[in-house]
């Protein structure tokens, strides 16, 4: 058992050390900017004007970064409600590899990044603290900071597809912003209540902007870049 958390150790440490060798070589240029956290949330709570309105908001931010050319996708589920087919975020964010503003590699393809593969999962993405940057490059306040805004909506199981029971997992397909009702967010810090999910920690208590800031949200999304 020893062993095993020495090779663990190692494993983390080579990790860290490409990533960082990947943002800072200078014979490199770092690959277009890929992903990000949203700087800021819409402003409406969960009511995001739909997948529409979260997908022009991440086009919006994306505007300022290397990755302004690209078609950009927020990482969002919907449920199947009003006629409406339900639809899996991770069919909506293209096949990989994502890079933040920094140029540090959070993913290398979907299923790494859901860890759908055991030895994916064993090792994990690299979407962390460290690495999940906001549009600006700045490091988004998480667990211990004030204001928490470890909460990233996504509406989303841990393997990235929509829920598929009767209970509202998505403030109405995100237009809602009233007190009642819940958005499944993740928690891009990897820490806190009990469920260290990125994509699926647990639901926020209400759909308005000052609900998702009580549970430790500002209503922020993850981008990803389609291409």
């Amino acid at each position: 058992m020893h062993l095993n958390r020495i090779a663990a150790g190692a494993c983390l440490l080579l990790s860290s050390m490409a990533l960082a060798q990947q943002a800072t070589d200078p014979a490199k240029p770092p690959p277009p900017t890929s992903f990000f956290v949203t700087s800021t949330g819409v402003g409406k709570g969960a009511d995001l004007g739909g997948l529409a309105g979260a997908d022009a908001h991440c086009q919006k931010l994306a505007a300022t970064t290397t990755g302004a050319s690209k078609t950009w996708r927020a990482y969002l589920s919907t449920q199947q409600a009003n006629g409406q087919t339900a639809v899996n975020a991770r069919d909506r964010i293209g096949e990989g590899p994502w890079y933040n503003v920094r140029g540090q590699e959070v993913a290398k393809s979907v299923a790494h990044l859901h860890g759908d593969v055991h030895e994916e999962a064993r090792l994990g993405n690299n979407l962390s603290r460290r690495t999940a940057l906001n549009e600006k490059g700045e490091f988004v306040k998480g667990s211990g900071d004030t204001p928490n805004e470890h909460d990233i909506l996504t509406g989303s199981r841990p393997d990235g597809r929509a829920f598929d029971n009767a209970a509202d997992k998505t403030c109405s397909n995100y237009t809602s912003s009233a007190a009642e009702g819940s958005a499944q967010v993740g928690h891009f810090d990897r820490t806190g209540g009990g469920n260290v999910s990125w994509n699926s920690a647990h639901g926020s208590r209400g759909c308005g902007q000052e609900n998702l800031v009580r549970t430790g949200g500002a209503g922020l999304l993850y981008c990803f870049a389609v291409n």
